[in-house]
């Protein structure tokens, strides 16, 4: 048995090619987790005062300048 993680998709072993999964076919597979929201960061949602105070500091359309 070796210390080599495990291919996260399927459990095989990994490829140096693929790593660190075992296939082109198993690293599309957990794209495709990620672009339909399968999976996500945590984060900490921001208190509703914080949108209050940021709102007051975005500049009006005749103040922007490139």
């Amino acid at each position: 048995m070796s210390n080599e993680p495990a291919c996260p998709v399927c459990g095989r072993s990994r490829t140096k090619r693929h790593r660190p999964f075992c296939s082109k076919r198993c690293a599309e597979f957990d794209l495709g987790r990620w672009f339909t929201g399968a999976y996500a960061i945590p984060s900490e949602e921001m208190p509703d005062e914080f949108d209050i105070g940021m709102a007051d500091q975005v500049p009006d359309d005749d103040s922007y300048q490139n």
